[in-house]
């Protein structure tokens, strides 16, 4: 007598389970991640409605196949033109999904096994691209008095300073940061790890000019409010650096060449601990990395530093030798 296998949960609801009692209930994951899951998903289901025809309502488990999540990731690349990393962290969300799923359906086992196949997509490391000194202060120097050119010159400081990811830094709230003897702001990087980053006597200064100002933000208030007094966005804040950078470009024209985000402001904070004779490993630690290693491709960026290193290491004294080719019947011969 077979047996049968009563049928499991719809996709709808294994959708919100998923969101509202695994990832937050069970696995405690931070906003970003749900956000970065939200994302993922959302995009799925709306290429499957294009592709299958169906709305997201009506989807069952099964129609997430691997037919379908191989067309959703080379349209991603394709039509929305999203990088390898991008593509790669979109099939993270919903392998994770898948596995949540196997143990809920195992009617639709052999589906999921399939899909949960296909694999990550391999890329190059790009050299990561940093700004020098000169062209970093260029950028810092953001002209205007009002409020709003204090608060970007305040938010560029910080974020040159920190090394911070633009998402921890725009979380900053005035009580993770301090002004006085041990000045230093409290980072809540990935994975919810919370780390402290010591500041620089000039931005622990305009820290607390800024605190001062009439009707400054306050406690559990953000550190970086917009002017309704809210949290920045990630865009908003590539948004001003895109405007401090374009008034930098009249003091260093290659600016202009160069495509300057948030995260080069990252990258430049490390080559520039890095060049000042800084350790990697405490590198790391600033950056909030989960290992060295991570640290490493920096040391691989320092153009600059290998030359350096180059220059201490003696070449080797070898004579000179003339190269004579091969007698034409000795080498018919060994050719036989």
């Amino acid at each position: 007598m077979s047996t049968v296998i009563p049928p499991g949960p719809t996709f709808q609801a294994l959708v919100q389970t998923f969101f509202t009692s695994y990832l937050i209930d069970q696995r405690a994951v931070s906003p970003r991640t749900v956000t970065t899951y939200r994302d993922a998903f959302t995009l799925l289901l709306e290429h499957a409605e294009r592709t299958l025809g169906k709305a997201p309502a009506s989807l069952a488990l099964a129609d997430i196949d691997e037919t379908l999540i191989l067309s959703f990731l080379d349209d991603l690349e394709t039509r929305r033109g999203n990088a390898v990393r991008t593509r790669n962290a979109r099939l993270a969300a919903i392998r994770s999904f898948l596995q949540f799923a196997t143990h809920r359906d195992v009617a639709n086992l052999a589906t999921m096994t399939a899909a949960l196949s296909v694999p990550m997509k391999r890329f190059e490391r790009p050299i990561v691209g940093f700004l020098s000194r000169e062209q970093m202060f260029a950028v810092l120097d953001l002209p205007g008095k009002d409020w709003l050119a204090t608060r970007d010159r305040l938010l560029l400081h910080l974020l040159y300073n920190s090394g911070a990811r633009v998402s921890e830094l725009v979380s900053i709230r005035v009580d993770d940061i301090v002004t006085d003897d041990g000045a230093c702001v409290r980072l809540l990087g990935k994975g919810r790890k919370r780390r402290t980053v010591p500041l620089w006597k000039n931005t622990a200064k305009r820290v607390r000019a800024w605190l001062a100002l009439e009707g400054a933000p306050t406690g559990e208030g953000p550190l970086l409010p917009t002017r309704q007094g809210a949290f920045m966005t990630r865009a908003n804040a590539a948004q001003r650096l895109a405007i401090a950078v374009k008034h930098a470009t009249e003091r260093r024209p290659e600016l202009a060449m160069l495509t300057i985000s948030p995260h080069t402001i990252r990258h430049t904070t490390a080559m520039h601990l890095l060049q000042s004779g800084v350790d990697i490993s405490v590198i790391a630690l600033w950056l909030g990395h989960e290992s060295p290693a991570t640290t490493h491709h920096y040391v691989e960026a320092d153009l600059a530093m290998k030359e350096r290193a180059l220059a201490r290491l003696e070449a080797p004294e070898h004579p000179s030798y003339r190269y004579r080719p091969p007698d034409s019947l000795i080498g018919f011969l060994r050719a036989l």
